[in-house]
């Protein structure tokens, strides 16, 4: 595929909503998603596109709850014209964008990681190239969020500079970040996810991040992988965000941890072999339902127990800085199974005091 087709999905992204009236007019709104049938227009309710960048992701991501299929807005181009040819695709997008009919090839920055952009080894060096996190606005940005101890194993760390671009057209500029790699159930870096931080404090409405358009971002190969907290035996605890799972680890820090940062990537998560129990860390959205119900339809197939765990507010981070920590533990000792309150959260009981 064309190096610019990341660019593309980009700009559509843009016009989220404006993209799906028009290759999904059998969908409708609900909230913050467009929800239809399927790719191909069918009138229904299973597929879900997010119309509007959060913190659960960006815009233009869409996931189909009953085949587990996701992709972006290119790929709803492509299938609701039934194109095959990236480059019919690519046309199709720039006429819908209105844009010139040639895209520029992106031209490398002296600073930048090695490797292609957003490749798996421009994400490797990143990481490798980054430090630990204590003592940094990153160890202060998580416990402003109410996460005093960080269980991280050593999935996250800091990059004082970290390059960040709005646009092809605008100026590279550089703030500290939080470097989150993410790894395939061998352990292997397959990509790191960005979090953009405010170096000059604490802003109560971006809790911390730095006040750029997208303080999140990912690169490199991430469908079925995660950042992971915790060496997976034969329970694990699967999530959206760093901030919800880290807020998790917090009460059950010797509980292995996976977060797949966004619902899509979530709901296409590979389980590891010998998983004999999945919790669910699902957000309290729609998005959250129906993930929930693709990854325990998933789980069932390959003969995994899958239990939800749910917040009382948005997502267990959320519960956590409002709530506080005696609050959260209190609420997960009645959503895990007995054996796994034993082994887990009272031995997690002197480890967070």
């Amino acid at each position: 595929m064309p190096r610019y087709a990341s660019e593309l999905a980009r700009r559509l992204a843009r016009e989220a909503e404006a993209v799906c009236r028009h290759y999904l007019s059998n969908g409708k709104r609900q909230g913050r998603y467009w929800l239809v049938g399927d790719v191909h227009n069918t009138p229904g309710r299973s597929l879900f596109v997010r119309l509007q960048e959060s913190r659960k992701g960006p815009a233009g991501k869409w996931t189909d709850a009953a085949t587990g299929e996701h992709g972006d807005l290119l790929d709803i181009v492509r299938e609701g014209l039934g194109l095959r040819d990236f480059r019919e695709v690519a046309a199709e997008a720039r006429r819908f964008l209105k844009l010139p009919r040639t895209e520029p090839e992106p031209v490398s920055k002296p600073g930048h990681p090695s490797g292609p952009a957003g490749s798996q080894e421009a994400a490797r060096r990143l990481f490798a190239i980054s430090s630990p996190i204590e003592g940094t606005v990153v160890q202060a940005y998580l416990q402003r969020r109410g996460i005093a101890c960080i269980h991280d194993g050593g999935s996250l760390r800091f990059h004082p500079r970290c390059y960040y671009r709005p646009d092809k057209h605008m100026p590279t500029e550089t703030w500290p970040a939080m470097i989150a790699g993410v790894t395939d159930l061998e352990g292997r870096i397959t990509g790191a996810h960005r979090t953009w931080l405010d170096p000059d404090g604490f802003d109560r409405i971006r809790l911390g991040k730095a006040p750029i358009d997208t303080p999140r971002r990912a690169m490199g190969d991430l469908l079925g992988n995660a950042v992971r907290f915790g060496m997976v035996d034969d329970v694990l605890v699967a999530g959206e965000g760093i901030e919800t799972m880290l807020s998790l680890r917090y009460v059950l820090p010797t509980m292995p941890m996976a977060a797949a940062l966004s619902a899509n990537h979530l709901s296409a998560l590979l389980l590891p072999p010998g998983l004999r129990r999945l919790y669910i860390a699902r957000d309290a959205d729609a998005a959250g339902d129906t993930v929930h119900a693709v990854l325990t339809q998933r789980a069932a197939d390959a003969g995994i127990e899958a239990i939800a765990l749910s917040p009382r507010l948005g997502d267990f981070n959320e519960d956590l800085h409002v709530f506080g920590l005696d609050v959260l533990r209190a609420a997960l000792r009645f959503q895990l199974v007995p054996e796994d309150v034993v082994r887990f959260l009272h031995s997690s009981t002197a480890a967070t005091e």
